[in-house]
Order: C-alpha cells, then sequence, then structure tokens
C-alpha cells in the first residue's frame, strides 16, 4: 500500500505533550488491495484523519474520521450498490487491560469488555491498520439495491394449494380449525 505509512507508529516515539496527527489516503493499487481484503466490488475515496494523543501517563487514544465510498453486491439482486461511508473511529491504547468479571464469559471462557474501542498497547499503533478496521465495521452488512425486493416463492406438487408465509404463522392451523370446527369449511 504505498501511500500509507510504511511503518506503524513507535509509541517511544510520540510526543507526550502534543497530539501526532495523521492522514491517509491511499493510492489507486492500494484501494485495490483494501477492497480484495474486504470482499468488497469496489472502494474509492478512502480517507483516514485523525491523531494520537497521550492520554494519562501510560495510555494513548487514537481519534479519526473515516470516509469512504464502498461498492458491494447487493443481497437480493446482486447489482452493484454504491455507499458513502462517514464515521469516527477512537481506539484507546491502554498499558494495563482492565480486570474483567470471572462469570462475563459463561461456561465457554471467552471473555469480553463491553468497550470495545479498549486495545493493549503494543510498541506501536498502526492507524492503517485502525483504518481497515474501522472501514470493515462501518460496511452495510445487507446492502439492498434501490427498489430490491424479496419476492415469495411458492413450491408444491402439481393439483395442491402451495403453503404461503401466513401459513407458517403460529396460529394459522388453530384458524383453519377454528373454520372447520364452525362448519364454515
Amino acid at each position: 500500500m504505498s501511500n500509507l505509512p510504511s511503518q506503524p507508529l513507535r509509541v517511544a516515539d510520540l510526543s507526550t505533550n502534543k497530539p501526532t496527527r495523521f492522514e491517509l489516503i491511499p493510492d489507486h493499487p492500494s484501494l485495490q488491495a483494501i477492497a480484495a481484503e474486504l470482499g468488497l466490488q469496489g472502494l474509492r475515496k478512502l480517507r483516514f484523519k485523525g491523531e494520537v494523543r497521550a492520554s494519562g501517563k501510560r495510555d494513548w487514544v487514537l481519534e479519526a474520521q473515516l470516509g469512504a465510498t464502498v461498492t458491494q453486491p447487493c443481497v437480493v439482486t446482486l447489482d452493484p450498490v454504491t455507499t458513502r461511508l462517514e464515521e469516527k473511529t477512537e481506539r484507546r491504547f491502554v498499558a494495563e487491560m482492565p480486570d474483567y468479571d470471572d462469570n462475563a464469559g459463561g461456561d465457554d471462557g471467552v471473555e469480553m469488555h463491553e468497550d470495545d474501542s479498549i486495545e493493549p498497547l503494543g510498541s506501536h499503533i498502526d492507524p492503517a491498520a485502525v483504518m481497515i478496521e474501522a472501514l470493515s465495521l462501518a460496511l452495510p452488512l445487507y446492502p439492498r439495491a434501490d427498489g430490491a425486493a424479496m419476492g415469495e416463492a411458492n413450491f408444491t406438487e402439481p393439483g395442491k394449494d402451495a403453503m404461503t408465509d401466513e401459513d407458517t404463522k403460529p396460529f394459522a392451523g388453530l384458524a383453519a380449525l377454528r373454520d372447520q370446527l364452525s362448519g364454515k369449511d
């Protein structure tokens, strides 16, 4: 990714008195690589602008604005759907991760902290990695083209009535039974 920083920001080199500003605008080959990594049909106008600043004695905060135009396939028609994304992003890099409640993960042993913006602080902070993660989280899960609607498909044997969505509702059978009992058949 030629227009992205080749090296993440080294924490030891960051100023504790003033923020370190950055602006990432990937070039065309980088956009294509990111689009391929995220499974997008297209990606243009990606911009990630923000700053990294000290927070307390040992922690750091990255705040940035993500702007991107993405193209994804419609979940109904597979036609291209273009979406403009504008997202604020914040990551807190902490020297000591907060204590987790031992029972929060249940029996499966998975522990998740409520604040998903917290990251463990390493020796480097990588704005390009945060940009790609923020972009992937901002993508529409089910992009839909204008006017695209799911139709109703009915399949059954010849000579029989097809089951409809209405028939699958929990009390549809009771309504038919009621009608039979009252002699409306």
